[in-house]
C-alpha cells in the first residue's frame, strides 16, 4: 500500500494544488476533489472487472443495493440516485441479472414498477471483495491527499451503518 504521506514522484502534480492562480480555494479544492474521485473511478474499473467481473456502471449499482438492509429498490429511484437514463439502467440490470446477481420482481400495486435486488451471491462476492476494494479507494485518495483530509472528507459523509460513533 502507498504511503499516505508521500506523493508519487511519477505523477504530475495536480494543478489545483498551487496557489497564486485565478480561482478561489472553494474552486481550487472541487478540482482536487474531481481529481481524486478520477484517480479512484480509474483505479476501481480495472480491479472492479478482475474481481467481480463488472463493469463499473454495473458495480455501482450493486454498491447502492448493497446499502439497502432488505429488499432492493425501484428501478426509477436507482435512476435517479445514479443519474443515469433509465434505458441504460435497464441494460444494465439484464446484465446483472443474467450474472445472477440482480433479482426483478414487479412491485406489488404497481404494474409498471419494477424493485430490483441484490441477490446471496452478490452479496457474498461484493463481501469477499470488499477489502481488496476499499484498499483501492485508499491508495487512490493517497496521491491527492493526506491522512487528515482523507479522515476529514469520510466526516463529511454520514454514517449509513447507524454505527455512529459519540463524541
Amino acid at each position: 500500500m502507498a504511503d499516505p504521506e508521500e506523493h508519487p514522484t511519477d505523477l504530475p502534480e495536480c494543478p489545483s494544488l498551487g496557489s497564486g492562480g485565478l480561482l478561489p480555494a472553494e474552486l481550487r479544492a472541487w478540482m482536487l476533489l474531481l481529481a481524486a474521485t478520477g484517480a479512484v473511478e480509474q483505479r476501481l474499473r480495472a480491479v472492479v472487472k478482475e474481481t467481480l467481473d463488472v463493469s463499473h456502471d454495473e458495480f455501482l449499482v450493486l454498491c447502492l443495493l448493497a446499502e439497502q438492509p432488505e429488499g432492493g429498490l425501484r428501478m426509477t429511484r436507482v435512476a435517479e440516485l445514479l443519474g443515469r437514463p433509465k434505458t441504460r439502467l435497464t441494460y444494465q440490470i439484464a446484465c446483472l441479472q443474467h450474472a445472477g446477481l440482480v433479482t426483478r420482481r414487479s412491485v406489488c400495486g404497481d404494474k409498471r414498477g419494477i424493485e430490483v435486488a441484490l441477490t446471496d451471491q452478490a452479496r457474498r462476492r461484493l463481501k469477499e471483495a470488499s477489502t481488496l476494494l476499499a484498499a483501492t479507494v485508499t491508495e487512490s485518495l493517497a496521491q491527492f491527499m493526506g491522512p487528515e483530509q482523507c479522515a476529514a472528507m469520510r466526516g463529511l459523509v454520514p454514517d449509513l451503518t447507524g454505527d455512529a460513533h459519540a463524541e
